[in-house]
């Protein structure tokens, strides 16, 4: 097979070319749809020895050039564009290029250095994410080629943005369709211990080497601070809440008190630390347990709070488990509701791609229905503008946050 490292594979004159099936659809592909699924490319023999990774130059079935692509043939998606150039040059010079670009926007949006620094295809760097904490980075290559060119986007990293320490986050399932083990390992310096990051005017502790996916989720930001709006003088419930999302930024905000709720305990340390080090631990408790068999027990103690935030996993991650993860969503809902004040507000969160917004909102409204409440949609949001998405991916725009007042 052909080695996607070797210099003649970066070579434009002397790398593969792989080409369209006459019924594929080139001009989407054109106006900027980033990828090529596998019924749509001519799979010879050639092209699936060519290693995962492997740069190659992409032409439509008239053999025109259309730009230069990765190909991985152990994925559904066997080729991503890299650039509309079918002479680009992919190497630490082009990658330096994007996150110069990506770094300006983010600079331009966040004073301090805590953000998504890259999101993938938005962002030029398809299967790519890497987020930023201060002087630490950690790198997500979720993408055969970032994995066979990690090296080259670590170096481009630390010179362009001057962190000077870099992880590894070889986690998750993005990782697993394309064909890639698992790990997780330190590239770059020294990281010791959680990271502090200062978001809304909480502190949260973000563990980049062993936490959940790489420490902390940057895509809350915005829907934080609505939140945190709601939370003055209010006593207010987090579940799912991580190292404590919403409950820190509500604390921030003036909340009375925060109790979090999590299955992780070493996630909930962390969210106690945070609390710790922005003054709040006075107003902050956390509840380690299931989160449903939580909100039942919360409810049966006759405990109701003026803000409920739920904010789990994603549970409709691939259409197949849509069904499944609508009726979970509709079953965290009817919970939830019933730990709402009268008058108060109730936010629901989704990170399943499978979902769209008004599938998961009406899930939501069923849900809360079925909890003997009714309300009114106050505020929809999504991932923070440091999460671009292409408009031809839809479905890259994946968080979705609503917000509700309960009926009194």
């Amino acid at each position: 097979m052909t080695d996607p490292l070797t210099p003649t594979a970066l070579d434009p004159a002397s790398r593969p070319t792989v080409r369209l099936r006459p019924k594929a659809e080139a001009r989407a592909i054109r106006h900027g749809f980033p990828w090529i699924y596998a019924d749509e490319l001519v799979t010879d023999r050639r092209t699936q020895a060519l290693a995962p990774g492997t740069i190659a130059r992409l032409e439509d079935s008239e053999r025109r050039a259309m730009g230069t692509v990765t190909v991985n043939g152990n994925s559904k998606i066997i080729a991503r564009m890299l650039d509309r150039d079918p002479e680009a040059v992919i190497d630490r010079a082009w990658i330096a290029a994007r996150l110069t670009r990506a770094l300006a926007l983010r600079a331009r949006l966040y004073p301090e250095p805590f953000y998504r620094l890259v999101h993938a295809e938005a962002d030029g760097l398809p299967g790519v994410v890497i987020d930023r904490f201060g002087d630490v980075a950690v790198i997500q290559p979720n993408a055969a080629w970032a994995e066979a060119l990690l090296p080259e986007i670590a170096a481009a990293l630390a010179e362009v943005t001057g962190v000077t320490a870099i992880v590894k986050n070889g986690q998750g399932r993005s990782r697993t369709l394309e064909g890639l083990p698992e790990e997780t390992l330190l590239l770059q310096g020294a990281v010791e211990g959680p990271v502090p990051v200062r978001m809304n005017g909480a502190t949260y502790m973000a563990d980049v080497l062993g936490g959940q996916k790489t420490g902390l989720f940057f895509d809350q930001r915005p829907n934080h601070a609505f939140a945190a709006t709601l939370a003055k003088d209010a006593r207010v419930l987090d579940v799912f809440a991580h190292v404590g999302g919403f409950a820190l930024a509500a604390l921030a905000g003036g909340a009375a008190s925060a109790l979090a709720v999590d299955g992780s305990a070493p996630a909930l340390a962390l969210a106690e630390q945070g609390a710790e080090a922005g003054g709040m631990a006075a107003r902050f408790a956390t509840r380690q347990g299931d989160a449903f068999e939580v909100m039942d027990a919360l409810a049966a103690e006759g405990e109701v709070f003026d803000l409920v935030v739920c904010d789990p996993p994603a549970f409709a991650p691939a259409k197949p488990a849509l069904e499944a993860g609508l009726r979970a969503y509709e079953r965290v809902a009817m919970k939830a509701a019933a730990l709402v004040a009268p008058g108060g507000y109730l936010c629901l969160c989704s990170c399943s791609h499978a979902a769209d917004l008004a599938s998961f909102r009406n899930a939501s409204a069923r849900g809360i229905g079925r909890g003997g409440r009714r309300g009114q949609i106050l505020y929809t949001g999504s991932a923070g503008p440091d999460h671009p998405i292409l408009p031809q991916l839809a479905e890259s725009g994946y968080l979705k946050t609503v917000f509700f007042r309960l009926d009194g």
